[in-house]
């Protein structure tokens, strides 16, 4: 038995003997080199389509609300009608206002006698100044009790502050209503913005007078728009920029939901999307130098369906891979394929 187990392990030891020959062989070769495409990095046009939510609003729009609380003795509101700037849309009741109005029309007549008369007696030296002055005080102060009541006659009338379309009419004549009651609304809708928020990313694309494309969800339309102003603090919240635009042309309900569309296009260098890695930190994409593979990280910007711009980190004429990318490793060995065209 012990013959018969010595040339057994004699076998087995030249066995591994030759394996650990074999690899001890491949470890000094080293891995063969992993087969990559790339593309040589140019400047190219590249462009793309930011969409951003809107909302659309009148030009000017209000509720129509009175200021003192009282009856409703004239109401003309119809439903949906145009109506001029300055137009009487209704009339609260007034009666008792009109009626102290007429009082101090006739006591501001006797004082305004009295303070005639007086006046020619002065002249005559048949009074005295201070007896004067108090009959001239008493004519000012049924002047002023005048003034005060117009003012609050006047706002017993709702007027429109603008020529617009009426809303739907909310109350009826003769009903009681006080400041915290709409009877109505009124928009001016012959001119309409759109309020947009942007990423701050974006903000050059948002100058004053630039022209944006506003599709309409409901029916697809597409229009132009004018930005008219931007507003110059960025939010804290969220890191956007308010934007407003007027309406070129066309017809969009306030209060409409729409797609904003900004295009933003530049001249630089653009890599496959594929190409680049994400990281943690940053991004990166994978260069060939001298044979081996460096990975270099990078600043993207716009993208579109054919690739993505590099706005930091690479250098015209760097040689990008596209393809094996998930394969190499730094400073690893590479084979170029092919050079496909940027």
């Amino acid at each position: 038995m012990r013959i018969l187990l010595i040339p057994g392990i004699l076998i087995l030891l030249t066995i591994a003997s030759c394996k650990n020959g074999k690899s001890d062989l491949a470890d000094k070769k080293g891995k063969p080199p992993v087969t990559v495409d790339v593309i040589v990095a140019a400047k190219t046009d590249i462009s793309s389509d930011i969409e951003v939510n809107g909302t659309v609003l009148s030009e000017e729009m209000i509720e129509l609300r009175p200021e003192v609380s009282g009856r409703l003795t004239y109401l003309n509101i119809p439903d949906g009608a145009v109506v001029a700037a300055g137009a009487i849309l209704a009339r609260i009741n007034d009666a008792d206002l009109q009626a102290q109005l007429q009082q101090q029309k006739v006591q501001l007549e006797l004082a305004e006698k009295t303070e005639k008369r007086l006046n020619q007696l002065l002249t005559a030296n048949g009074v005295d100044q201070a007896t004067y002055d108090a009959a001239l005080s008493q004519v000012n102060l049924y002047n002023a009790n005048i003034n005060v009541l117009k003012a609050q006659i006047d706002k017993t009338v709702i007027r429109a502050p603008f020529s617009g379309r009426l809303g739907l009419r909310l109350v009826s004549e003769g009903a009681y209503v006080s400041p915290s009651t709409t009877i109505g609304t009124l928009q001016q809708t012959d001119r309409i913005k759109i309020d947009f928020s942007v990423p701050e990313t974006y903000a050059d694309l948002l100058k004053v007078g630039r022209t944006i494309a506003v599709k309409a969800t409901s029916s697809g339309e597409e229009m132009l728009a004018t930005v008219s102003a931007v507003e110059p603090q960025i939010s804290t919240a969220t890191r956007n920029i308010k934007v407003r635009a007027r309406l070129n042309g066309g017809m969009i309900s306030p209060g409409s939901f729409v797609k904003v569309i900004l295009n933003k296009s530049s001249n630089g260098i653009v890599v496959p999307t594929n190409a680049i890695i994400p990281d943690a930190m940053s991004n990166l994409v994978v260069l060939v130098k001298d044979g081996k593979a460096t990975f270099q990280p990078v600043e993207t910007g716009i993208r579109d369906n054919n690739g993505i711009e590099i706005t930091k980190g690479l250098q015209v004429g760097d040689t990008v891979i596209v393809s094996g990318v998930l394969f190499v490793r730094p400073n690893g060995p590479v084979k170029i394929r092919s050079v496909k065209a940027g």
